[in-house]
């Protein structure tokens, strides 16, 4: 019988919000981020987490992370990009073909728990899978390398991709495997092989934390009750 589990993917720098450890390990309403992006994909039915970590991290052992019990699996397989850190902790995990996988952002430590209800419900009996996204609301302009505005696209059809993306592991293990250039997340691995994830309307709550200004964003949010 498939299971379905969450995969981290926690080995990089987080070098566009600065400062002296690593983004995931930033303290965010008196825990690090890494920790309420764990507790957003703790929930049943996920049986287990993975974090896929760099081989060198030595501060995810120094967190307390006794509140998720058994549940989360820390794996030192992490590469110099979220394509090699995903595709290397799915190999380490050993899960079967027919697993269900949700890769979340350690970065999104807001996840509200009915997103990810959502997604379990509008993909556990979809061919493809799918994830969590937002219809653009704003006007979209493509411009040219000089900044320059070449076209404004047609925003009914765009939609602005979050996590967690959820995928059988067999078939997102051979996307990874075959994906070339900068994939920057599971479902464009996906699309290169010819399929056409789902996407499921998600929330504005589910902020990804990137530059500076989003900090006290989701410290907000966070400390909401």
């Amino acid at each position: 019988m498939s299971r379905c589990v969450a995969l981290i993917p926690a080995a990089g720098l987080g070098a566009r919000l600065g400062g002296e450890r690593p983004k995931q390990y930033l303290r965010l309403a008196g825990r690090p981020m890494l920790w309420h992006s764990l507790r957003a994909v703790c929930v049943p039915p996920l049986e287990a987490v993975y974090v896929v970590l760099a081989p060198g991290d030595t501060a995810f052992a120094a967190q307390d992370w006794s509140a998720f019990g058994a549940r989360v699996s820390p794996l030192y397989c992490g590469g110099a990009t979220r394509h090699e850190s995903v595709r290397n902790g799915l190999a380490a995990a050993r899960l079967q073909r027919d697993d269900w996988v949700l890769v979340h952002d350690a970065a999104r430590p807001c996840l509200p728990e009915e997103d990810l209800r959502l997604l379990m419900r509008e993909c556990q009996d979809d061919a493809v899978g799918g994830l969590l996204a937002l219809p653009a609301a704003d006007t979209v302009k493509r411009s040219d390398a000089d900044r320059r505005v070449v076209a404004t696209e047609d925003r009914s059809r765009i939609w602005l991709a979050q996590t967690p993306q959820m995928f059988r592991a067999g078939v997102l293990g051979e996307a990874l495997q075959r994906a070339t250039g900068n994939v920057t997340d599971e479902a464009a691995a996906i699309e290169a092989m010819g399929l056409k994830p789902k996407l499921v309307a998600g929330s504005r709550r589910n902020i990804k934390v990137t530059f500076v200004e989003d900090v006290a964003i989701a410290e907000a949010l966070l400390c909401r009750p």
